[in-house]
């Protein structure tokens, strides 16, 4: 018997030390978390049988770029806690089933040896790193090492682990955190914390210096993301950090219609944040996003059976995708919307 995404789930859990199971499923049982699955439960799927969906395909262009289906891999810290191969096998297997990659800040292992792995330019995810001139040389490095697209992540400042790392297991593409030393009548957070945190002229200085499409990630205010897009945003990617920044935020996917309305078609707009099987996919794609972004589980993939696991999660969410398309009856992703199906 061939295992389910739900094997693989349970494997990892199996297989992983208790802390770092812990770190992986984070955020999955915080407010936000729930409210995540809980959108996308109440999304139904309406079959529409006797439609004729021969010669279907879940090809998209995005940024220039053709992929074989809208499942991207979400970026993600520290693959090596997962698995020795790390982002490397992660990004041989996105490669490998004709998708894409988004490569965290935090990774485990260097930007050009993950890019090596991936024989394709792959996506790169940037954390601002508390000042232009850090932030500046890593996205420098990225660029040099052939990344096509900039994914700047702006709800969360640079967070490292919250439980100690294994020794071989560290942040290694960025620099040691800068000292902040707070006066008595400094708040630690907003004169500490959030002092590390990027702007909108900060935004605006990126776009600036970024060649290649600039994706803004961690939107979920429809206002914001029409000002990102107006500061020359080239994409915008809905997302609630999976429940892991801001416990009570809403659902990401009940900000995506009024984030899609904002931009008003001038840009794609992505969804992240829960996506667990390929019919989460579909009812993501049916509110509007152009693409997906899956998180955990690859990861339980690569937890259970490195590279070859996380290509075979890949595949079982594209099966899965396609068989909702089917019954659904949409033979490519420009058929799926929500007055066709719904």
């Amino acid at each position: 018997m061939q295992p389910s995404i739900v094997a693989y789930r349970e494997r990892a859990r199996e297989l992983l030390l208790p802390e770092v199971w812990h770190y992986l499923d984070g955020g999955r049982d915080t407010p936000a978390g729930r409210a995540n699955r809980a959108a996308l439960d109440a999304h139904p799927l309406l079959p529409r049988p006797l439609a004729d969906v021969r010669g279907g395909h879940t090809r998209l262009e995005l940024f220039g770029e053709t992929l074989g289906h809208p499942l991207l891999l979400a970026p993600i810290a520290y693959h090596r806690l997962q698995h020795p191969d790390g982002e490397s096998a992660c990004a041989m297997a996105a490669a490998a089933q004709d998708g894409q990659m988004v490569v965290s800040t935090l990774a485990s292992q260097s930007l050009e040896q993950i890019a090596r792995a991936a024989e394709k330019p792959l996506w790169f995810q940037l954390y601002w790193q508390g000042s232009r001139e850090r932030t500046a040389r890593l996205l420098e490095r990225a660029l040099a090492a052939g990344y096509r697209c900039i994914v700047f992540t702006v709800d969360a400042p640079v967070k490292l682990a919250t439980s100690p790392l294994p020794a071989d297991v560290r942040p290694v593409n960025i620099e040691p955190p800068a000292q902040r030393r707070l006066q008595p009548d400094q708040s630690e957070v907003f004169d500490g914390w959030m002092a590390e945190a990027p702007g909108w002229d900060d935004l605006a200085w990126l776009r600036e210096r970024v060649p290649v499409p600039l994706l803004i990630k961690g939107v979920l205010h429809a206002g914001d993301a029409a000002r990102a897009v107006d500061l020359g945003c080239d994409g915008v990617v809905v997302s609630n950090h999976g429940g892991r920044v801001l416990d009570s935020a809403p659902a990401a996917l009940s900000r995506l219609s009024s984030v899609i309305a904002a931009v008003g078609g001038r840009v794609p707009v992505l969804f992240d944040s829960g996506i667990d099987s390929g019919a989460d996919a579909f009812r993501a794609l049916s509110l509007g996003a152009h693409a997906v972004l899956v998180g955990r589980p690859y990861l339980w993939g690569l937890a259970a059976a490195g590279a070859l696991g996380v290509a075979h999660v890949i595949r079982l969410l594209r099966d899965e995708l396609e068989m909702c398309m089917a019954l659904c009856g949409c033979a490519t992703l420009a058929d799926i919307s929500a007055d066709r199906y719904g």
